[in-house]
């Protein structure tokens, strides 16, 4: 039977922690690529080598700007970009990005036509109209990874604070992937039990504000870095829905054409995940306190947008 293939763009700690989860979880065969020589094809072999131990049989291949071998990926993760520096301006910040984001999209378009793009790099929701611009591909096969890490932080927070298993933790966060995000207390819940019912509305609120400062926390402890094992797990979770056609309903980064009355945006939202990618985008009734916050963080998104049509001439 022919294995699926997955194509991880940036062999950077998310990059290449994605390419792990693929291959232990038996998923399908990774290309790892990277601008930098040696990196990819590195990584790649330390992975193979650890096979054996892991015990899958998964194929691990890294290269330096080969895009011939991400030829028929059904899944193209990128993760590739930089991150914010200080005194760099989030213009720089965007004009770089967007031009990396450009040329892989560009490539990964011309080899795997059919692939599903799962977009990970940041400013996140921006990234994604590039990648759909750049593409043509169909709004079903452009993603955003954001509210599955940022629900998976929300429901990590809820556990910690309730002292229960986090597997009976569902968390819903909608929005932007940043401090606009919309966590919704109302429809997250434990075992069922919606989450105003077993905790007071001041511990909420701090929960939710943790959340929406999730990266940020992590980013001031490391000094040096930012967030990788949470995120990387997210994109394979996305990844793993896909392949196995499981109809998983997972918060995305999807194009909304007059979903939840906002069009022409990618925002994390509520979607069904099978083989053809997005196959539905839920819509949740929400009170009007909600849908203003909502409201609110696709215009942080929209601010975005435009700096990126400007910065395009």
């Amino acid at each position: 039977m022919k294995r699926n293939k997955v194509t991880v763009v940036g062999a950077g700690n998310v990059g290449a922690t994605a390419a792990m989860r693929v291959a232990e979880k038996e998923l399908a065969d990774v290309v790892l690529l990277d601008v930098l020589e040696g990196v990819p094809a590195g990584k790649a072999l330390d992975l193979m080598e650890a096979a054996p131990v892991e015990k899958h049989d998964c194929k691990i291949l890294g290269c330096t700007n080969d895009y011939s071998q991400a030829k028929d990926s059904d899944i193209v993760i990128i993760t590739a970009g930089i991150p914010r520096k200080p005194g760099m301006s989030r213009d720089d910040l965007l004009s770089t990005n967007m031009g990396i984001m450009q040329k892989v999209v560009k490539e990964i378009a011309s080899v795997a036509p059919d692939s599903i793009l799962i977009i990970v790099s940041n400013p996140l929701d921006a990234m994604c109209h590039v990648a759909y611009d750049v593409s043509g591909f169909p709004k079903q096969r452009v993603l955003g990874m954001a509210g599955v890490l940022d629900s998976a932080r929300y429901r990590a927070f809820i556990a910690m604070e309730l002292d229960v298993s986090v597997e009976n933790v569902h968390a819903f966060v909608l929005g932007g992937h940043g401090d606009t995000m919309v966590p919704i207390s109302r429809y997250s819940t434990v075992a069922g039990i919606p989450i105003p019912e077993l905790i007071p509305p001041d511990r909420i609120k701090i929960l939710e504000d943790r959340t929406r400062t999730g990266g940020a926390e992590i980013v001031n402890l490391l000094k040096t870095g930012s967030a990788y094992y949470a995120p990387a797990s997210a994109a394979v979770e996305m990844a793993e829905t896909i392949l196995k056609d499981k109809k998983k309903i997972l918060p995305c980064a999807a194009l909304l054409q007059g979903e939840y009355g906002i069009h022409d945006l990618f925002i994390g939202v509520p979607v069904k995940l099978g083989s053809e990618g997005i196959e539905k985008v839920i819509e949740i009734r929400l009170n009007e306190e909600e849908k203003k916050a909502l409201h609110s963080s696709a215009n942080a998104v929209k601010g975005l947008v435009d700096d990126i049509k400007r910065l395009r001439g």
